[in-house]
């Protein structure tokens, strides 16, 4: 039985959703993300039979497809698109005009900064951050090893970070840090959302080992409610104000183990980007037997 016979249409949907989310975010653009699906599935189906039924997670097969396609792309001089490229899409009108409203749920601001990187920084950035792809599988898709992947999307994070936000003052950050925590705490919405610049985004990196959001999340009410769901109050639950990166941030214990760092990135008065990691590789320091005193420095790099 073929792949598109054994599951349901909601799967295939959702799968070819997830895949123009992907292109998107790599390229930018829903005329290219359409085409890269597109070409996508041709090779899927240029397959033999055989070939397809050896595949154990066709999504994962097609993801992984569509990222060498994107990087490829990004990798080119121009990227406008050819005739056949261009005859292809006029077939698929319909379906491109229906990914429209992709670009009203990104922000245009970030998409740009994307545009600075490199497109290895990107791909890595793109597929580890966003999409919570491993780290084998996205550096299987850039053709680097693990570290070397760890340390693109390491680079991408902080060009992004950089280009995002202005650093205020210490005691700026400090105040800003606390009052988020007492909101989340407390649940106190509409402090929470006075702490949020109109184009806030966070980021839920879960490294694909956590389940996570897989996109981030973007706007001030929109990321509001992610935080307070994220950091209600539950039993054996801690939200701490700590030392992050050496600025201050916000720590999350469950059971007296650190399940979750945040780090803020602040412009004059308002949280610009929230950087929630969930990576149990990453908070690994932070669950060393000999934690240091609190407000100690750690680093997630």
């Amino acid at each position: 039985m073929d792949h598109a016979e054994s599951v349901s249409i909601a799967e295939l949907l959702d799968e070819r959703r997830y895949l123009l989310d992907v292109a998107y975010w790599m390229l930018g653009s829903t005329d290219e993300a359409e085409w890269v699906v597109g070409e996508t599935y041709r090779r899927w189906y240029a397959l033999s039979d055989a070939k397809r039924h050896e595949i154990p997670a066709p999504r994962a097969w097609l993801a992984k497809i569509a990222g060498g396609i994107c990087l490829n792309r990004l990798a080119l001089p121009d990227r406008d698109l050819t005739g056949a490229d261009e005859e292809h899409l006029t077939r698929a009108g319909a379906a491109a005009k229906a990914q429209a409203g992709l670009e009203n749920e990104v922000s245009r601001v970030l998409l740009d900064a994307l545009d600075t990187l490199s497109p290895a920084e990107r791909a890595a950035f793109v597929l580890n951050d966003v999409f919570g792809m491993t780290l084998d599988a996205v550096a299987d898709i850039v053709g680097r090893t693990e570290p070397e992947t760890t340390d693109l999307a390491d680079r991408a994070r902080e060009q992004l970070r950089g280009r995002r936000s202005r650093p205020v003052s210490s005691q700026r950050n400090d105040t800003v840090a606390r009052a988020l925590r007492h909101a989340c705490v407390t649940q106190d919405a509409v402090l929470l959302a006075s702490l949020l610049c109109t184009q806030v985004t966070a980021f839920f990196d879960g490294g694909g080992k956590v389940r996570a959001l897989t996109r981030p999340v973007h706007g001030r009410e929109q990321v509001a409610h992610s935080l307070l769901t994220f950091l209600a109050c539950r039993p054996r639950t801690d939200l701490a104000v700590q030392s992050v990166n050496g600025r201050t941030g916000l720590v999350v214990r469950y059971h007296d183990q650190v399940a979750a760092v945040i780090s803020l990135d602040i412009d004059d008065q308002r949280i610009t980007q929230v950087w929630v990691v969930l990576n149990p590789d990453k908070l690994r320091s932070w669950n060393q037997p000999a934690n240091p005193a609190p407000g100690a420095r750690r680093s997630l790099s």
